[in-house]
């Protein structure tokens, strides 16, 4: 009886790239994903992301020997000059870019694969003070934009895409766009613009779920105004302060239209 086996499972795993190998793809990176970026040395003097990663594969490194202090402590002085808090036990993939970093935290279980981009003030916090798993896990291309917070043993899909300044406490699905406080899964990867190297970085484009529903809910409006009969000229109230809202005196000019409400 013959038995066949996959070659791939013969295969010798593939080694782990250098120190130099992971620093000279970081660097890389940054060319790819900031039109500003002019030279190498530019990139390896003056990029904060850049150093802070450095430092972070060091204390990443100590913390997986048991040398806990140690890593803190590196961890903690690479902070101290970049603004950039990353959590020695955090696991960090391959050509992963923060631009600008300032304001960036990044927990101790969180776990970032390969080809992420983060912007400035972005957090990958914890929502438990148990023990265990208790930050988001972002999968490989994951762009987050600036400012937004991802809570909790969450999974941000591969190629998923965070709006600035969202809030997302729920898995998010491959290639889908999150956007708003909590986060909504709004936009699919048909309808992005990918650039030749796979990332869209077309933040200025992010949907707004909460304006198209005030959108649709003012369309409503007219079209029940329209069909009732009411006359905006008709309704419009003088001004008056007995808001239920507030004490304020109303300006008859920015009245909405009374639906009769004197009548029923």
């Amino acid at each position: 009886m013959t038995v066949m086996i996959d070659r791939k499972l013969l295969a010798a795993p593939e080694p782990a790239p250098s120190f130099i190998a992971l620093l000279r793809e970081d660097v890389a990176c940054v060319f790819q994903r900031d039109p500003a970026a002019r030279t190498t040395w530019e990139v390896v003097t003056t990029y904060p992301g850049i150093h802070a990663l450095l430092w972070h594969r060091i204390s990443h490194a100590l913390w997986g020997r048991g040398w806990r202090y140690a890593a803190r402590f590196t961890s903690f002085f690479a902070r101290m000059f970049t603004q950039i808090d990353i959590h020695p036990g955090a696991t960090i993939g391959r050509r992963f870019f923060i631009d600008h970093g300032c304001g960036v935290v990044i927990g101790e279980t969180a776990e970032v694969g390969d080809d992420v981009t983060l912007y400035h003030g972005v957090t990958l916090g914890g929502v438990s003070w148990n023990p265990g798993k208790r930050h988001p896990t972002l999968c490989d291309g994951v762009v987050v934009g600036a400012g937004a917070k991802i809570l909790g043993p969450i999974t941000v899909g591969r190629g998923a895409r965070v709006g600035a300044n969202s809030v997302v406490i729920q898995d998010v699905p491959d290639s889908m766009t999150v956007v708003g406080i909590p986060g909504r899964v709004v936009l699919p990867e048909s309808q992005r613009r990918i650039t030749q190297q796979g990332i869209d970085l077309d933040h200025h484009l992010m949907p707004d779920p909460v304006g198209k529903a005030i959108s649709c809910l003012l369309d409503r409006i007219a079209y029940l105004e329209k069909h009732l009969g009411v006359s905006a000229e008709a309704q419009v109230l003088p001004a008056t302060n007995d808001c239920v809202t507030c004490t304020e005196t109303c300006d008859p000019a920015h009245v909405a239209v009374n639906l009769k409400r004197t009548t029923h």
